[in-house]
C-alpha cells in the first residue's frame, strides 16, 4: 500500500467546504509519507511550519485532484491535514473582573476571628 501512494498518493485537504485533493510531487510525496508515517489525518496546529509551507504551497500551486462519483479520489490518500479557519469569537461587552466588596466593620477579617476564637 505504501508504495502506491508514494508512486501516485495524494494529499487531502480538510477545508470548511469539504475536503480537497492536491497532487505533490515524488520528492513531496516522500516526505509527506514521513509526516503522516504515524497517523492519518493531523491538525494544522501539529504541523511543523516548514510542513505548513509546504501545504500552503500546494495549495496555491493548485494542483487539484478530481473525484469519483462517489466523492473519493481515484489515488491512494497519503494523509488528510484539518485545515479548518478558527472560529470566530462573536464579540460581546468586555468583561470586567467584579469589584472587590470592602470589608464591613462587623465583619473582622479572619486572622481577628481565628485570635478571638483562641483568646475565648
Amino acid at each position: 500500500m505504501w508504495i502506491e501512494k508514494i508512486a501516485d498518493g495524494v494529499l487531502e485537504v480538510d477545508t470548511p467546504i469539504g475536503p480537497r485533493y492536491v497532487q505533490p510531487n515524488f520528492s513531496q510525496r516522500v516526505y509527506l509519507m514521513w509526516t503522516f508515517r504515524h497517523f492519518f489525518s493531523l491538525p494544522q496546529q501539529v504541523l511543523r511550519p516548514w510542513q505548513v509551507r509546504l501545504i500552503d504551497r500546494l495549495w496555491s500551486e493548485n494542483k487539484f485532484v478530481s473525484v469519483s462519483a462517489l466523492g473519493a479520489p481515484e489515488k491512494p490518500v497519503i494523509g488528510r491535514v484539518e485545515r479548518r479557519a478558527p472560529a470566530r469569537a462573536e464579540l460581546g461587552p468586555i468583561r470586567r473582573p467584579a469589584a472587590r466588596k470592602p470589608m464591613a466593620a462587623s465583619n473582622p477579617p479572619v486572622a481577628e476571628q481565628s485570635r478571638e476564637a483562641i483568646s475565648a
